[in-house]
């Protein structure tokens, strides 16, 4: 079992950056793909990027590439998303999930694919 923890939301002014963490505790997940996806309130759970056990793949949704980026540290247990150019529409509840066993590519963008989830952390950005 694996039980992960988001860090780092906060409010913030459009243009400005923030970084998220995700740390994992339980037992290591340095061998599965991580991800992180966000839900606004009325609306379908967005995905927002992953990466794969060694860092070799990444995905980005289209709404952050670019201005997004996504990294891990598997001797920490941790994943790291950091954000750019914040937008007001990038205002959300970010989740950290992980899989139980190593994903394909095209499956990484999707949440069905992904076993564990954090509780997730706000991030409010005004303009």
């Amino acid at each position: 079992q694996v039980q992960l923890e988001e860090a780092g939301g906060r409010l913030v002014q459009a243009g400005e950056s923030l970084r998220l963490s995700c740390e994992a505790s339980g037992r290591t997940f340095s061998r599965n793909a991580v991800g992180w996806f966000r839900q606004a309130p009325g609306k379908e759970r967005e995905f927002v990027a992953s990466i794969n056990w060694n860092g070799g793949t990444r995905l980005y949704g289209g709404s952050v590439k670019g201005r997004f980026t996504i990294s891990r540290v598997n001797a920490k247990n941790t994943v790291d998303l950091e954000m750019n150019s914040l937008k007001p529409e990038d205002t959300a509840i970010y989740y950290c999930a992980a899989s139980d066993r190593a994903l394909a590519i095209k499956s990484m963008a999707f949440g069905t694919e992904y076993d564990y989830w954090g509780q997730g952390t706000q991030v409010t950005v005004s303009s």
